[in-house]
């Protein structure tokens, strides 16, 4: 399928706390993946199906939330072409270092996503 669902990430206010359900609750193996000073990004995974991970919110007060992520071709061309069809552009075009990259719009009925370009 074009554009599937390939990733699902969980920006949350309490990471250890999340690790600590979710890890009981379906048994998912989550690793830690240094982000830098301080900061870390625990991936998810699950074997077999789309994986994820488990973020600290980057915005401070917003709940806890989980945000699927659609893989695309071109990402600076489907970023763009989302703000034409009335998305508000949350993230811009970002590298993820090595992996490749990612951006977040607010679709026009308020629903979050992310796209993303694997590195190839």
């Amino acid at each position: 399928m074009a554009n599937a669902f390939v990733h699902v990430e969980l920006n949350t206010t309490d990471v250890d706390k999340a690790k600590a359900f979710y890890g009981k609750l379906f048994e998912w193996t989550l690793e830690d993946v240094p982000m830098g000073p301080g900061a870390s990004y625990t991936m998810i995974k699950v074997g077999q199906g789309t994986g994820g991970g488990m973020v600290k919110h980057p915005v401070p007060g917003a709940p806890s939330a989980w945000l699927a992520y659609v893989q695309v071709e071109e990402i600076k061309a489907a970023t763009e072409k989302a703000r034409s069809l009335g998305a508000t552009i949350m993230q811009d075009v970002v590298e993820v270092p090595g992996m490749g990259w990612l951006s977040i719009l607010i679709d026009p009925t308020g629903a979050a996503l992310g796209l993303w370009q694997p590195k190839m």
